[in-house]
């Protein structure tokens, strides 16, 4: 594997877009955020709305935000945590190829108010022909031990919400958000997409398939015991000030993410996971 790594202006904010075997990422310093991927077949992969904000007032809506300390509203802190908005540090990838990038960040004073753990979180972005893999670790570096909750909550592009179905979840318990909060055991084979949609899977650990149209996409996880998949719908979408009425049709959410069970972490320890996300071949006509 080879690869280049540069800073960008991407949007008006700082971003480093990698290159490596005829395929790209963008990753923003806002949120430590990839806002792009383009596999070496040309075509974009991840979803970023168009009008999604830059200003750090929110996250950015679309690529892979990282959740952490807490997923959703899963506890007293701000929803999805607190680093979706901070400014992350570029680390230089020792030992790693030209196909890495590492950024990381930190507890800081406006974290420390809110949630009182010193921390260390690095994100590694691999990145290969047709392969895109983002590390994360997450560090105690305080004296005592924490859990979290958390995840990589990423958007995927698609043509329309009406021709996706994801595979791998048939027999697999959920949460629904969307449904009260229930819980059921998926019976489909595959998943479609129509109203709003908004689960949990638990201890979700195959290989998931993600076909949109004649497109596939393999989405696999490591560490993340969870599985969320979310689209808004129409109804929802509406009220979302950074997504046109329409964007729901051409985006849906498969997120790696300890949901369920929060992950304890010793003081002085480190945990690991990541999401490897695999552009396949078409489908045959």
């Amino acid at each position: 594997m080879s690869g280049s790594a540069e800073t960008i202006a991407f949007h008006g904010i700082e971003c480093l877009r990698l290159c490596a075997d005829g395929a790209s990422v963008v990753v923003a310093r806002l949120g430590g955020q990839v806002i792009s991927w383009i596999p070496a077949d040309g075509r974009e992969r991840l979803f970023l709305s168009e009008r999604a904000r830059y200003d750090g007032s929110v996250a950015i809506r679309g690529g892979i935000p990282v959740c952490f300390p807490q997923f959703s509203g899963l506890g007293s802190l701000p929803k999805h945590g607190l680093v979706r908005t901070r400014h992350w540090q570029v680390v230089p990838a020792t030992g790693a190829d030209g196909g890495c990038l590492r950024l990381s960040c930190g507890a800081d004073a406006q974290s420390l108010a809110l949630w009182t753990h010193e921390f260390e979180l690095v994100l590694d972005v691999h990145l290969s022909a047709a392969q895109l893999k983002i590390g994360l670790t997450v560090r105690n570096l305080g004296v005592a031990d924490f859990s979290f909750t958390g995840a990589l909550h990423t958007y995927f592009a698609v043509c329309d919400i009406g021709s996706v179905r994801l595979e791998g979840l048939a027999g697999t318990e959920y949460r629904d958000a969307a449904g009260g909060n229930a819980l059921c055991t998926d019976a489909a084979h595959a998943l479609g997409f129509g109203p709003e949609i908004d689960r949990v899977y638990h201890d979700t650990s195959r290989e998931l398939m993600l076909f949109d149209g004649t497109a596939r996409l393999a989405v696999g996880s490591a560490g993340f015991a969870d599985t969320v998949v979310w689209n808004p719908g129409a109804v929802l979408c509406t009220g979302l000030a950074d997504m046109a009425p329409d964007g729901y049709r051409r985006m849906v959410c498969v997120e790696a993410a300890a949901a369920r069970l929060p992950v304890f972490v010793p003081a002085g320890a480190d945990w690991r996971g990541h999401q490897m996300l695999t552009a396949l071949p078409p489908l045959d006509n």
